[in-house]
């Protein structure tokens, strides 16, 4: 039986040999690929969450450098949706106001989503501009409810569910910090049990409130660069092979 220390120095192997392709490169060949069969690029993803979760920080991890200007503490930074590009701009990331800002400004912030996400590919297009919507959950909170409500009523609502992704971030948080080795910045056998429980969690709940099964969310910590290469898998294992087409 392979032990977890042992399990997680051939991780960290694999990681080493890994390190050497910048994130912004990573699974090339793959990319290209699968643009290639839906024939257009980039591909877009829109990024969102509740304010506070690590959108911009995760933005600034995949690129490897700061693109995204990060709140302190829960002010929120992204009050206007920008755009990032991975791949060589085949892949374009839009990073979304986040929620939990009041009550308006809410209200405001879900427009704005929503708007996206019915935004068409070009005028009169019957597509829509946003192949893939990443939901970015922060891994260090127990009061999941902003994020439910941002999931179960604007999302999922108005997107495919095969075109959802949910990631945990901030997974180093998750136990307030407890079980998290921070000398090789990764977590402990206890810590890893609350996350699995954590994204079957997330799975169910919108299942209960939506009757649709979503992907279950894989778990990083953007600021200590874990699991930086599973959230590039999240998303390009799940590359769209035809457009999306709007209600």
């Amino acid at each position: 039986m392979v032990s977890f220390w042992n399990s997680h120095f051939t991780t960290d192997l694999i990681s080493s040999v890994k390190n050497a392709i910048p994130y912004k490169d990573y699974r090339e060949e793959d990319i290209r690929r699968k643009i290639n069969a839906i024939g257009y690029n980039p591909i877009d993803i829109m990024v969102t969450g509740i304010t506070g979760a690590g959108k911009s920080t995760t933005l600034n991890a995949l690129f490897q450098k700061e693109v995204a200007k990060e709140g302190e503490g829960v002010d929120p930074e992204t009050m206007e949706i920008s755009s990032y590009s991975l791949s060589d701009e085949r892949i374009r990331l839009w990073d979304t106001p986040g929620l939990g800002d009041g009550v308006i400004e809410d209200i405001n912030h879900s427009k704005k989503i929503i708007d996206l996400l019915y935004k068409p590919y070009g005028e009169n297009s019957q597509f829509g501009f946003i192949d893939l919507a990443l939901i970015v959950l922060d891994g260090g909170s127990r009061d999941l409810g902003t994020t439910y409500k941002l999931l179960n009523e604007i999302i999922v609502p108005n997107m495919p569910s095969d075109r959802i992704l949910i990631a945990i971030n901030q997974c180093d948080m998750g136990m307030k910090g407890k079980y998290w080795d921070a000398q090789s910045k990764t977590p402990h056998p206890e810590l890893v049990a609350q996350l699995e429980e954590k994204s079957m969690s997330v799975v169910n709940r919108v299942y209960e409130a939506t009757g649709l099964e979503i992907k279950k969310p894989i778990y990083y910590s953007a600021k200590n660069d874990y699991n930086i290469y599973k959230l590039l898998d999240l998303i390009v294992d799940n590359l769209p092979s035809t457009s999306r087409r709007l209600k």
